[in-house]
């Protein structure tokens, strides 16, 4: 007998899986990835301690139009769809079940953990929307939930299952010392779309284009973002890491922008091909305010599209810090 985790590698998901595993059954992990949650290697290492087989599936090209764009049980705080998206992933895993020979799922889902998505009215929409009513087993709270088809046919004794609800921590940090399990992340964050400044750039993107490409929504997670000319974006590094990533993902059409006689950031500036110059001194000038130029009265900056040998040499004033349009 096997069973399919919803497996994010958090505290919840590694003791659902041990519970269904101490009833002699198989579990497969699945850890589905978006561009805003997904993918970690501490998934991966958790799943590996486990001693379980683990699938990243990539959902990143369906998820927006499938579940961001209309979800039927609208938004957390932010941007967050959280009863159609585990309803969606439910779905998806469910679907997967015939392909690994799996005849149930688990979720690390607790009662009353999360208000609005995990009480138990929440539960049952989201057991609606994935298709499988029944199938889903939430070990962690399964004694204050109806039977499922997995107890009712004798596939896993409901005694192995616990009641825990609320918010707290306290048993599940007990049962971790119990089981061994050393490593998990805290509670909060995971998942991008709860995440207000993020979630405000999403929202700027999307009113441009309700299909982003994956490089779109890359780039939301690096800099400080600013909006130049009528709707052209300009993201400035933060520190060498993100100078490195705005160089990685630049697209051919993109404008790179750097000091050159002061240590500073790498500047991006996307939807602008063509070299409007002024519109790139403009950016050049915000990019300077965040070197070690900024205070003098004069910059050089370079400017070129990332992998072409040629490149322009300007000299702008760098902005002061009253001048700088606010970040998105």
């Amino acid at each position: 007998m096997r069973a399919i985790s919803l497996f994010s590698g958090g505290l919840d998901s590694q003791l659902a899986v041990t519970l269904i595993k101490k009833q002699g059954i198989d579990v497969l992990g699945i850890n589905f990835v978006t561009p805003f949650f997904g993918g970690s290697g501490r998934t991966t290492q958790a799943a590996k301690d486990l001693g379980i087989e683990l699938h990243n599936i990539d959902i990143s090209a369906e998820y927006i139009p499938e579940v961001l764009s209309n979800p039927v049980y609208g938004f957390g705080k932010n941007l967050n769809p959280c009863i159609d998206c585990h309803g969606y992933m439910l779905r998806k895993a469910g679907d997967y079940m015939s392909r690994v020979d799996a005849s149930f799922l688990i979720t690390g889902e607790v009662v009353g953990q999360r208000p609005m998505s995990q009480n138990k009215s929440a539960l049952n929409a989201v057991d609606k929307l994935s298709g499988y009513r029944g199938f889903i087993v939430r070990p962690l709270s399964g004694k204050l939930l109806p039977p499922t088809e997995p107890e009712i046919r004798g596939w896993i004794e409901r005694e192995g299952l616990l009641d825990i609800s609320g918010r707290g921590r306290t048993r599940q940090i007990e049962l971790a010392e119990q089981f061994g399990i050393t490593d998990y992340p805290s509670p909060a964050g995971g998942c991008l779309l709860t995440e207000q400044n993020f979630v405000r750039r999403l929202k700027k993107l999307l009113e441009k284009n309700k299909a982003p490409g994956q490089d779109e929504l890359e780039i939301l997670k690096v800099g400080r973002h600013f909006v130049v000319g009528i709707d052209k974006l300009l993201v400035v590094g933060r520190n060498q890491s993100e100078n490195r990533k705005l160089e990685e993902d630049a697209r051919s059409s993109d404008w790179l922008i750097k000091v050159t006689n002061r240590p500073g950031p790498i500047g991006l500036l996307r939807y602008s091909p063509d070299f409007d110059e002024e519109l790139i001194k403009y950016s050049a000038a915000i990019v300077a305010r965040y070197s070690d130029a900024k205070n003098l009265k004069q910059a050089q900056v370079k400017v070129y599209h990332p992998g072409e040998g040629d490149l322009s040499i300007l000299e702008v004033p760098p902005l002061k810090p009253e001048e700088v349009p606010p970040a998105v």
